[in-house]
């Protein structure tokens, strides 16, 4: 019924480009593997486009064989024979010398992750990773708190679904880093859904299947499905999760915490050290006692004997009235720069950021520099500064795609002075 469709499970070109961009820099030519790759939509689009001008070469893996014979042909047909490896393999239990530990930069798993369990991808394909190596997959979730017994009732017997909290835990606590997060459009379900219902249709012709029982119980449970997803689809969706063990990445040396009490002369005085004159110290010190004060927003990096190695700030500001946030300053000791420390403080802290909720998050800053964690010319958004500044130095995260980005000029708090 599935052969020849475009997609396998909710996605699009889109979303695929946009969790890659959330993987920061990856080698030139990166080694890949997509892990249940279906007919090949994400094969084909990071064999072209991850990494540098040359491509990705993926390893493409999945049980079904006429699924890589379809990606085979496919890649042929866009020049990309010499980029695109198939295996007809278990993503679950990949063995020899084609996968051994430390094989590759990215793996790669959209909609295919919960036929091994979240918990259980994450514990199986953690060693294929490369030092520094990431891993991207995605996930069906509730996004509700309290789903109703009719989506229960069915996704209850498939899959026990969790929420972004729960998953991002789940992550944690297997040993990963969140770089970011990307909740996959309704679009997304109807690339999928579809095509899918349009076979549904012409499969089910005047006898639904009744000469072969197989297929129509395939029909049937499809056809279910498609109507759970009519009557209860704002109750769940799928979400990307880009992930890097904290064994291989910059991170692993530098806790990261909230700063505390007792650490305010300590961030002050990194503040100073880290900048040419005092503005950036003495803003710090006039965000805390502005209403724009996020308690829990401000993060420090710990040097190996406990002191602060670097600090990242995040206050609210605003985009035509509605809420955002400012990430600045971000500091480092002069000791400790181009050591991790800033990276890690500021993933730990845009982190803690998406798991209380935000959705917006804005910096001026090197355009070099602050990309690696997924911003983008805040000019693509229709967001602009309040003062000339060039165009790629004024950058927008978005943590929450399912929020409407909004439009206009930033306005900073009081003591930015601007």
């Amino acid at each position: 019924m599935h052969r020849g469709l475009p997609r396998q499970a909710p996605g699009s070109d889109a979303s695929t480009r946009r969790l890659l961009s959330l993987c920061g820099p990856l080698p030139e030519r990166p080694r890949v593997l997509d892990l249940g790759c279906g007919p090949g939509r994400s094969a084909l689009l990071l064999a072209a486009e991850a990494g540098g001008a040359c491509g990705a070469e993926v390893t493409a893996v999945d049980l079904h064989a006429p699924f890589l014979e379809e990606l085979r042909t496919a890649a042929a047909d866009r020049g990309l024979a010499g980029r695109v490896r198939t295996v007809e393999a278990d993503m679950g239990a990949l063995t020899g010398e084609d996968f051994e530990d430390g094989s590759f930069d990215l793996l790669w798993a959209e909609g295919s992750a919960y036929i091994l369990g979240f918990d259980a991808a994450l514990a199986r394909w953690k060693r294929l990773l490369a030092p520094g190596g990431t891993l991207v997959l995605t996930e069906c979730q509730w996004t509700v708190p309290e789903p109703s017994a009719g989506a229960r009732a069915f996704w209850d017997p498939h899959c026990a679904l969790r929420t972004t909290a729960g998953n991002l835990a789940a992550a944690r606590a297997a040993g990963y880093r969140v770089l970011g997060v990307h909740h996959l459009p309704d679009s997304d379900w109807a690339e999928y859904y579809g095509p899918l219902a349009e076979r549904v249709r012409a499969l089910s012709g005047a006898d639904g299947g009744a000469d072969d029982p197989a297929m129509a119980a395939a029909l049937a449970g499809t056809r279910e499905e498609l109507a759970v997803r009519e009557r209860h689809g704002h109750e769940y969706g799928y979400t990307g999760y880009v992930l890097r063990p904290v064994t291989a990445g910059d991170g692993d040396a530098w806790p990261t915490r909230p700063e505390s009490a007792a650490d305010v002369a300590a961030v002050r005085e990194v503040n100073l050290a880290a900048f040419e004159t005092p503005l950036e110290a003495d803003l710090v010190d006039a965000l805390r006692t502005d209403g724009a004060w996020l308690p829990g927003l401000s993060y420090v990096a710990e040097a190996p004997d406990g002191s602060v190695a670097a600090h990242a700030l995040l206050t609210a500001c605003e985009v035509d009235g509605v809420g955002a946030l400012a990430l600045a300053p971000v500091a480092v000791a002069p000791a400790f720069q181009r050591s991790g420390a800033g990276s890690a403080v500021v993933r730990a802290l845009l982190a803690a950021a998406r798991e209380r909720g935000e959705s917006l998050v804005l910096v001026l800053g090197h355009p070099e520099y602050y990309p690696r964690f997924g911003f983008t010319p805040a000019s693509r958004f229709g967001i602009r500064a309040p003062f000339e500044v060039p165009d790629e130095a004024m950058m927008a995260l978005v943590l929450d795609d399912s929020v409407p980005v909004p439009v206009g000029t930033i306005r900073y708090p009081a003591p930015f002075g601007v």
